[in-house]
């Protein structure tokens, strides 16, 4: 078949690193297509376009039809898919990764395999959360305790300063509306950030379900990243919209994370701890390349180059 004008597949180098794309959009009871290099959203009000190559991850809610060519075109732009449930506080799937490489997805599974460097690994994690704090002799337990109390404290320091009751956190899934205000708005903030850094980390190859401090799920990695932000960015923001809640606090809350999460060069952000917290060592990581190596228990690296006919030998 002839190829289409408008339809040529985009080479990595030409694509938008994922720290410079648009943190996330949200859509609901639209039907999504495409229009040559962008994903088109249509509903009763119209059709807006979207450029695919600067979107980090597309949250699909409730009643979203979705072309084939508009999934070809979000996967060949290393863009993310999530399907989301009512209000996004539910998680279904999500689409490919941007990276072509597993340098970074080598490290993790070696790092979380091995107790000690784990151990180091949700330590450096603490320390992030806890800053001008030494928390390198800590245990588990005791780093669990500290963070159980840091949070604690958030929640009651954000009471204070904005007015709103605070008694605890009072989420289910099943039954969102049922949340007070505050509550919603954090199950929402909280959605989104789960959903944009799910997009980060699958972008670059590594494993969602590979955590160090959270373990046993299929995001436990997802829940250890965005541990790191939620005091400093749903916390504060659900507290803010809780004041004088809005009809729709899910929507309004999406909204104002994301004018957030973009001031705030969140992706690039997001995409530096993680390379610092899987490869401490490496300042710099080059260009993502698509290659494809062989192991080698032998060779000094453990690498060898593939596309080889290679000689049995002779132990």
């Amino acid at each position: 078949m002839a190829a289409k004008p408008g339809m040529r597949v985009a080479g990595i180098a030409e694509l938008a690193r994922v720290e410079d794309r648009i943190s996330f959009l949200y859509l609901e009871r639209s039907v999504i297509h495409r229009d040559s290099n962008a994903i088109t959203a249509t509903d009763e009000r119209g059709t807006v376009h979207i450029p695919a190559a600067a979107l980090g991850v597309l949250l699909l809610g409730p009643g979203t039809t979705v072309s084939h060519q508009a999934m070809m075109l979000i996967a060949e732009s290393g863009s993310t898919a999530v399907w989301v449930g009512e209000h996004g506080v539910r998680y279904y799937a999500h689409g490919r990764s941007l990276t072509r490489g597993s340098r970074l997805l080598d490290a993790q599974a070696s790092l979380v395999s091995n107790r000690l460097q784990r151990l180091d690994v949700a330590r450096r994690m603490y320390a992030m959360r806890f800053p001008g704090e030494d928390v390198s002799g800590m245990t588990m337990q005791q780093l669990r305790g500290r963070e159980g109390a840091r949070v604690k404290r958030v929640y009651a320091e954000h009471s204070r300063r904005t007015g709103v009751p605070w008694t605890r956190r009072d989420y289910n899934v099943e039954d969102f509306l049922g949340g007070d205000p505050v509550n919603q708005a954090l199950s929402a903030a909280n959605i989104s950030l789960y959903g944009v850094v799910h997009s980060v980390i699958v972008a670059l190859g590594c494993s969602p379900g590979l955590g160090f401090v959270h373990t046993g799920h299929a995001r436990s990695f997802v829940y250890d990243i965005a541990d790191l932000y939620k005091a400093e960015l749903a916390i504060p923001l659900a507290f803010d919209l809780a004041i004088d809640p809005p009809l729709d606090i899910a929507g309004e809350t999406r909204r104002q994370l994301r004018d957030v999460l973009n001031g705030g060069k969140f992706l690039k952000r997001c995409v530096t701890d993680i390379q610092g917290l899987l490869l401490p060592d490496e300042t710099h990581l080059p260009d993502d390349v698509d290659i494809v190596e062989l192991w080698d228990e032998d060779a000094e690296t453990q690498i060898v180059e593939s596309g080889v006919q290679y000689r049995e030998t002779k132990r």
